[in-house]
């Protein structure tokens, strides 16, 4: 009898940028609105659905978009209502995720801008691939 093997692959089409700070959710986006002249607006909830005990998890959610290229910017917080987004990065506090595209000069810039803004303790770059629980990131 033959057997034919599915293989699957997601596709990540996105940059990552990991935020490590102690500041809530509204005050760190007015921080990066103010350093990137961004304007990130709140949004309905990311609610990620668990079989755990049958209520979905909810992370705050914020988003920005630049027109002329159309990417979007989405800041999504790591802890959640009983939970995390991403349960192997717990030191992570937010995520910046960009979908579309996104010029390297203008990530670096983007990213060294984060990291000089005194609330910030580490804003960094991630992998989506080697990420554990990447699908959470799927929406």
């Amino acid at each position: 009898m033959n057997r034919k093997v599915l293989k699957f692959e997601i596709d990540l089409d996105f940059v990552l940028i990991a935020i490590t700070t102690s500041l809530k959710d509204y005050r760190i986006c007015y921080y990066i609105n103010k350093c990137l002249n961004f304007n990130f607006t709140r949004v309905d909830d990311l609610s990620l659905d668990t079989s755990i005990n049958g209520a979905p998890l909810l992370f705050s959610q914020y988003r920005y978009s630049w027109e002329t290229t159309e990417t979007d910017f989405y800041f999504i917080g790591n802890k959640g209502s009983d939970g995390y987004l991403v349960p192997e990065m717990r030191e992570v506090d937010y995520f910046i995720m960009i979908k579309n595209y996104i010029d390297d000069t203008d990530l670096e810039n983007m990213i060294s801008a984060l990291n000089k803004i005194p609330e910030i303790v580490a804003a960094v770059k991630i992998d989506p691939k080697k990420i554990k629980s990447r699908e959470n990131l799927l929406f």
